[in-house]
């Protein structure tokens, strides 16, 4: 891994200490999400509750600027303007490039479809079927990793060819076995656990936006 990349990991636990333990899965997963955008994957993400949050909040840092600008490339501004001068000129300012994530708590009518008509615990699971390609990766929100709808997505993703991280706490539960990378917040009591998700994802998506918009505009 690039130092100016782990640098953003050194700066963590600074300042949360207790996530040393957890250091090389965090770079695990980095690198494992590093892998699926450079390849043309998307992420998707799920929890329930407070985890819930926490999955639409990644979205939202991965899906426009988090820190730095990511302005879009002058050939797709140029390709905005040629449709529209006026309102292609405006879009070729304020759009910003993204990391594709889809956050599965996101969408009722389907969920609560499929909630109501076949099966509460397997609304991830469906998404995940849904949405999921060979290549994707499944970001999976579990406090204590026993969450019955997200082990069933978890099933489905691995079925699919879809890579699994998840983000749990110090036991792991069920899930951690389960998953590609287990990154295990080291605490045991909910709220403790979900303090240390936040500064945890927020440090990988500071890495992958420094990685792919750090530098030079892309198409």
């Amino acid at each position: 891994m690039e130092p100016r990349l782990e640098s953003h990991i050194d700066e963590l636990i600074r300042r949360y200490p207790a996530l040393e333990a957890v250091r090389q899965s965090i770079m695990d997963a980095y690198l494992l999400l590093e892998d699926t955008y450079t390849h043309g994957g998307k992420l998707l993400i799920a929890g329930n509750g407070g985890s819930a949050a926490d999955a639409e909040h990644i979205a939202g840092e991965l899906m426009k600027r988090f820190k730095a600008p990511r302005p879009v490339s002058p050939e797709f501004a140029d390709k905005l303007i040629a449709v529209d001068p006026e309102r292609g000129a405006k879009l070729a300012k304020n759009l910003e490039r993204s990391l594709m994530a889809i956050p599965l708590v996101a969408h009722e009518a389907l969920t609560t479809a499929y909630i109501n008509d076949v099966d509460g615990l397997g609304v991830f699971a469906q998404q995940l079927f849904g949405y999921g390609r060979p290549g994707d990766t499944f970001l999976c929100i579990s406090t204590s990793g026993n969450s019955e709808n997200i082990l069933n997505a978890a099933v489905v993703a691995k079925a699919l060819g879809i890579r699994v991280i998840a983000l749990t706490g110090k036991s792991g539960g069920k899930l951690a076995p389960m998953a590609d990378v287990a990154i295990r917040a080291p605490e045991a009591e909910t709220y403790k656990i979900q303090e240390l998700h936040l500064p945890i994802y927020h440090c990988l998506c500071l890495m992958l936006e420094e990685r792919f918009f750090g530098g030079k505009p892309e198409a």
